[in-house]
């Protein structure tokens, strides 16, 4: 056998996750607000980066003329700049301590005599905001005005401490009495004290509890009450009639008492949670057409404007040593790469949208019992793109519609056959008239999932069973026998009255 060298010609080829390409997909998949903090970041980080000033209006109307703009800028960078992809983004050269927001604020409102701006503006008190009152702050409150001895005061921030933020104790009386020497009876009667607070129903050990609390603070606590709170577990199944006998009342007081149980908060701490909701912002808008056809538009207040400072790097790269005319022409591939991807995740989210928009006209016409089967290949092909791309761009997006802001994901149903061997209907279409057909039953005919399932194949919706009963559960609506029950016991409570 014979080793000897040889030359061999061979093409192939290969997809490199570059770190420009890895950016695209990071970029689309990002929600409104990780794009606005990426780019925050990234503006801090690159020179050659700024915010676009203009309006939403403004941004809206020239986002066309930018995209022509920015791909013959691209040709023309190509030409002068290296087009290697390595070292795209690399380290800053330096750190350096930055001011937190809160604290640069203080300092440009403090010039003067404190009550000017750095820019000579009067400072506007009614521009800021008191801190949000914490469940421990509330609590903390109540403490001090309820305890005077040093001892109780420990117990009580004791306890207060082990508060979750559903306002439960979530920590055993005997475990705090044996951490701060302390007796277990002066910590029970410390945590009565304390179970008498506002809201009603804070430092209970589980919800029986919770509920007694507020039951008693409305005065309400007696004995039938009592029986019920004690035998949740029955009122979880719906057992009404054993429930009424052990309470040792008729359905009317029974349908009563159900009431009020309904009007406790089984979790009062939440009041107080420090968290505040962010509304949802489409980043997509759908309006009906003159001409009878769906307009689609990006919402200008979700669309993202950077503008690259060419000018200020023509200014600045001669003057620069090698080292630095490096890192600011790395800076300016950068920023242009940045621009175009902007502009490319803009046009993919909107080609999308027209797409779902298209597929999905009979809902926008007639509502959700017109949801057609959709999934992710069909959207694909249509537009010629790869189904992760997307998958990619209908992850936390939403859509405004007229009849209602939806994530993109919602358009987006299995099938299920039709028993007549038309068009299939969409699962969401479905749990919709399932809800309805619960919705207009009567007490002395409640339907079965089996009853159900004749139904709906006579409207032609071929159905299993078992998949009605997945889709009641999941709409949260209980058992046949549960609801003949409830039933029954509301229409002798209206007969009785």
């Amino acid at each position: 056998m014979v080793l000897a060298p040889k030359l061999h010609l061979r093409q192939t080829q290969s997809l490199v996750m570059t770190p420009q390409l890895l950016q695209s997909i990071k970029l689309l998949q990002m929600t409104h607000v990780e794009l606005e903090h990426f780019l925050d970041a990234e503006i801090e980080r690159n020179p050659l980066l700024e915010r676009g000033e203009e309006n939403s209006e403004e941004r809206a109307e020239t986002w066309q003329n930018e995209q022509e703009q920015r791909e013959n800028t691209a040709k023309s960078i190509s030409e002068k700049l290296d087009s290697s992809l390595e070292n795209l983004f690399p380290d800053d050269p330096g750190t350096q301590e930055r001011i937190s927001a809160d604290l640069s604020a203080q300092w440009k409102s403090a010039g003067g005599n404190g009550l000017q701006g750095s820019g000579g503006s009067a400072f506007d008190l009614e521009s800021t905001t008191a801190a949000a009152t914490t469940l421990r702050d509330h609590v903390n409150g109540q403490i001090a005005l309820a305890f005077s001895d040093p001892a109780q005061l420990l117990i009580a921030h004791e306890l207060a401490d082990g508060l979750d933020e559903a306002g439960y104790l979530a920590v055993e009386t005997a475990e705090i009495a044996e951490r701060i020497g302390a007796e277990p009876a002066t910590v029970d009667a410390v945590l009565a004290t304390c179970q008498t607070f506002d809201p009603p129903g804070i430092f209970a050990r589980d919800l029986a509890e919770c509920l007694a609390l507020q039951l008693i603070a409305q005065d309400r606590y007696d004995p039938a009450m009592k029986a019920m709170v004690d035998n949740l577990d029955l009122l979880a199944k719906r057992d009404f009639r054993t429930l009424g006998r052990l309470c040792g009342v008729d359905a009317e007081d029974l349908a009563d008492m159900l009431a009020e149980i309904r009007m406790l908060d089984p979790k009062p701490g939440m009041a107080f949670s420090g968290g505040t909701a962010d509304p949802i912002v489409p980043d997509i808008v759908v309006r009906a057409a003159s001409d009878g056809s769906w307009a689609v538009e990006l919402n200008p207040e979700t669309l993202p404007r950077v503008l690259v400072n060419e000018p200020y790097y023509a200014e600045i790269s001669p003057q620069a040593r090698d080292n630095e005319r490096e890192f600011l022409s790395e800076c300016l591939q950068s920023a242009n790469w940045l621009a175009r991807s902007l502009d490319q995740r803009a046009r993919t989210i909107l080609k999308v949208a027209s797409e779902i928009v298209r597929q999905q006209d009979a809902f926008l016409v007639h509502g959700v019992s017109h949801l057609r089967p959709l999934n992710l290949r069909t959207v694909a092909e249509a537009i010629g793109m790869h189904e992760s791309t997307v998958s990619r761009v209908t992850v936390n997006k939403y859509m405004m519609t007229p009849r209602g802001t939806f994530e993109l994901r919602y358009f987006f149903t299995s099938a299920l056959a039709s028993a007549s061997g038309g068009d299939a209907h969409s699962s969401e279409s479905v749990r919709d008239r399932i809800r309805a057909l619960i919705d207009a039953e009567k007490p002395a005919a409640v339907l079965s999932d089996d009853a159900l399932v004749d139904m709906l194949r006579s409207e032609g919706i071929d159905i299993a069973r078992r998949t009605v009963a997945k889709y009641r559960e999941a709409l949260n609506i209980p058992s046949s026998v549960q609801r003949r029950r409830e039933k029954k016991m509301l229409a002798a409570a209206g007969a009785g009255s």
